[in-house]
């Protein structure tokens, strides 16, 4: 009998190996955020894999989120962008209460229920609008607050930026996501079905979106790889102690369903 590997298995394969180093990993200390050469030992590997996503992006991403934008209202592509982020709401509440955040939790319980609700099961952001603004946690960030470093650099195939932390964390998210769990019928793991595949998509093609500009300024640097390493560095430093961002995932948040 032939053994056929597939994409997702692949993927996970890849997730595995990542959580043996961080497990491997946790003890050491973190590079300085000024050293790139320390906090990246595997560039030469980052960097193929980097130009293979990049390919992927030119032909496929972009150009359908340069589409979606032309031909979808701002006012559409913005409730897609709530409804996917209300659906997170769950999993950073349970992450928010790792971290010790009761507050938080409890803000993202109440924006979850009231953009559930009042809001069209997430499409309008009502939640803001009465003093719940949002916020996203996942379980490398509580990783991160746990004490394990965020080094070494690493890119993933689909997934872009990442490090053993964040695979790893990647990982649970997809394993442990409230929401991906009751939409399974309560299996844990395992293939996605129609909900998760769409919810997959929509997270997929408006991050991209919204990101146009952004990704399209570090590309006319000299360095597009040093640039994406240092932007993604910094923002999820700054995710980990909780500082306020833009509100923008840097990168679209990927499932393996």
């Amino acid at each position: 009998m032939q053994l056929v590997v597939t994409p997702i298995e692949t993927t996970r394969r890849w997730l595995t190996a990542a959580l043996m180093l961080v497990i491997a990993g946790c003890a050491n200390t973190s590079a300085g955020p000024g050293d790139a050469a320390a906090a990246d030992p595997l560039e030469p590997f980052n960097r193929y894999m980097f130009e293979v996503n990049r390919f992927g992006d030119e032909f496929l991403l972009k150009p359908a989120a340069v589409i979606y934008r032309g031909t979808v209202p701002s006012v559409a592509r913005e409730s897609v962008a709530n409804a996917v982020a209300n659906l997170r709401l769950p999993w950073t509440a349970a992450n928010d209460v790792l971290q010790g955040e009761l507050g938080r939790a409890g803000d993202s319980a109440a924006r979850f229920a009231l953009n559930s609700t009042f809001g069209f099961l997430g499409l309008f952001d009502m939640a803001k609008d009465v003093g719940f603004p949002h916020h996203d946690e996942d379980f490398g960030q509580t990783l991160g607050v746990w004490g394990i470093t965020g080094d070494p650099y690493l890119v993933l195939p689909l997934f872009g930026p990442s490090s053993p932390r964040d695979a790893a964390g990647t990982a649970v998210d997809w394993l442990l996501d409230p929401v991906t769990i009751v939409a399974k019928g309560g299996r844990i793991g395992g293939g996605g079905n129609a909900f998760t595949y769409s919810r997959t998509g929509a997270s997929i093609l408006s991050s991209r979106e919204l990101n146009l500009e952004a990704l399209a300024e570090l590309e006319r640097g000299v360095d597009y790889y040093a640039a994406v390493r240092s932007a993604w560095r910094q923002r999820r430093e700054a995710e980990v102690r909780n500082e306020a961002t833009s509100g923008k995932r840097f990168m679209p948040r990927f499932s393996v369903d």
